[in-house]
């Protein structure tokens, strides 16, 4: 079973096998947490992203998928991008949030990732109530069958903290 921990913090910060990105789906870089995955992991991230765009990913990764690259000069071996929905009022979009962590954990598992740093998905600049990504992220962890020893919430602020934390207890 799968250990869920919670820390108040920079996910760039973490040491953990995996790091999971909340990325946009050119893989090239961008705001929060995946502008400060690219600017503290180096080029390596960004030259891995490239071939992944010149390949099979030449229109980008689709929202709820993941693949995973190097992690530069984090402190991890991999970081694994997974493009999370925009929160919207008129369209229930929690089937791809769920999707972004099952599949995230499913690239863990083929990676033979055992200990894997997440931020809260979706819950910044793409707008989801941090209440509801808490629920979804921690159900969709607890529900997924994986071989991840530890699934750790990298949270950025104590708001978010606290929302992971009520879902957690």
């Amino acid at each position: 079973m799968t250990t869920i921990r919670l820390v108040q913090g920079d996910i760039t910060r973490e040491s953990a096998d995996a790091i999971v990105n909340a990325a946009n789906s050119s893989l090239l870089g961008g705001g929060g947490v995946d502008g400060a995955i690219h600017r503290r992991g180096g080029p390596a991230i960004l030259a891995d992203c490239r071939k992944l765009r010149a390949g099979h990913y030449g229109k980008g990764l689709p929202t709820g998928k993941a693949v995973a690259t190097t992690a530069g000069n984090l402190d991890a071996r991999w970081v694994i991008h997974t493009v999370g929905p925009r929160y919207s009022q008129e369209e229930d979009r929690s089937d791809l949030l769920a999707s972004c962590y099952r599949e995230s954990l499913r690239v863990a598992d083929e990676l033979g990732a055992r200990t894997v740093a997440f931020p809260a998905v979706s819950a910044g600049i793409y707008g989801w109530p941090i209440d509801d990504a808490a629920r979804i992220a921690v159900e969709t962890v607890r529900e997924t069958e994986t071989a991840v020893e530890e699934a750790r919430f990298v949270l950025f602020d104590e708001k978010a903290y606290q929302a992971f934390a009520r879902q957690v207890d």
